[in-house]
């Protein structure tokens, strides 16, 4: 169940039953429904291949192109859409109904932990304005009215019914992972500072500031409307953060002034160009000896070839443009593309920090079930100490 707080939006026993029904559909199609992907590959799609190429074929686009007429394939595709739109319908309805209670109920959470700096001049960079990211009405950043936090509200609730409930009551399992990642593999970490790079609604922000207490940490996104429930949100459960409207590409702190920098899940919905704009403007934001460590879902070259095909479903789908570009990112190369020392650089796939998520994992990555591999892809690098 969905951890509550003061900005969740709440439901009636009809909304709520149309929202269950999305997310038992979704981890129908997941679990049983997917799976036969392979069977409608090894069965109809590669040896058509196999017979008009002469072999099978050698990468996800290959596969791709062998099962885009497949039946099977096109039938479960669309049932992923369709979810994907149900699940989106299911919880814009409750928010709409409750609109001005949500705005009253963020602007009634305060200030007295953290901070929350909203700047209008913040220039929406084409890749969220191009296209509804992950098919949300909207994006993160559309308004309706003064102070609006719909889409906050929106995709707070949404993320645990994509999720289908692993990611935890308050959608933290990627920086629970991080940060067991930090723990057991830098345990000498003490950061002063940390920074959360879009951050939309905090729910990946707020485990660092149970496991670095005496750390100051800050959060920042391009979109006013996630950023006001992600405030309201954090005050309400009692977490000191310090939100402000930023593009990652270019921030206005000081050089050197954080000792680890995190994302979770944002590379992917960024582009070719700005990830590498950010990581140069992680190695100034760094201090000697700091971290930047971003998390996604596994890289295709980890995975064979139809797996990547079905972990991609999601470029071709729901409003991905740069999914696919993303999970061929070399973090060495991009390292030492963007001023850090190629060494120093890593990349591991870590156990999901919840016993829930192991337990229920598919063991599959694929559309629309980025949580049900039980873990999570972890890469970044150091920055060089001083004098190093």
């Amino acid at each position: 169940m969905q951890s509550p707080h003061a900005v969740l939006p709440s439901t009636t026993a009809d909304e709520l039953a149309r929202q269950e029904f999305v997310k038992s559909l979704k981890f129908h199609l997941a679990a049983r429904i997917g799976p036969a992907n392979r069977l409608a590959f090894d069965t109809r799609a590669r040896p058509a291949w196999e017979k008009d190429r002469g072999g099978a074929p050698t990468d996800y686009r290959e596969v791709a192109a062998a099962m885009s007429a497949d039946h099977f394939y096109r039938y479960w595709s669309s049932m992923q859409r369709n979810s994907q739109e149900m699940m989106w319908q299911s919880v814009q309805r409750p928010v709409e109904r409750q609109w001005d209670a949500l705005r009253s109920a963020a602007h009634e959470q305060g200030t007295a932990l953290g901070s929350l700096r909203l700047d209008p001049t913040v220039e929406l960079p084409r890749y969220h304005s191009a296209v509804d990211i992950h098919c949300m009405p909207g994006g993160y950043h559309s308004e309706v009215g003064e102070d609006d936090v719909a889409q906050g509200a929106v995709y707070d609730r949404a993320v645990y019914l994509y999720a289908m409930g692993r990611m935890g009551g308050l959608n933290d399992d990627m920086g629970h992972t991080c940060v067991q990642y930090l723990k057991r593999a830098h345990p000498e970490l003490a950061p002063r500072r940390i920074l959360d790079m879009g951050c939309t609604v905090g729910h990946s922000t707020l485990p660092y500031v149970d496991a670095y207490p005496e750390a100051e940490v800050y959060a920042i996104d391009v979109a006013a409307p996630v950023l006001r429930y992600a405030h309201a949100r954090a005050e309400s459960l009692g977490r000191r953060v310090h939100f402000s409207q930023q593009n990652a590409e270019k921030t206005d702190f000081p050089d050197g002034f954080f000792d680890l920098i995190v994302s979770h899940i944002m590379v992917h919905e960024t582009s070719d160009k700005a990830i590498r704009t950010i990581m140069r403007e992680a190695h100034r934001l760094l201090s000697p000896g700091g971290l930047v460590i971003h998390a996604e879902t596994p890289p295709y070259q980890a995975l064979d070839p139809f797996d990547a095909f079905m972990l991609d479903w999601d470029t071709r789908n729901n409003n991905e443009p740069y999914w696919g570009a993303s999970h061929e990112i070399d973090p060495v190369a991009l390292a030492v593309e963007t001023g850090f020392d190629g060494s120093k650089a890593f990349e591991v796939m870590e156990p999901s920090a919840f016993a829930e998520a192991e337990a229920r994992r598919t063991r599959i990555f694929q559309g629309g079930d980025f949580a049900g591999g039980g873990a999570w892809y972890l890469y970044g690098v150091r920055k060089a100490a001083a004098g190093a």
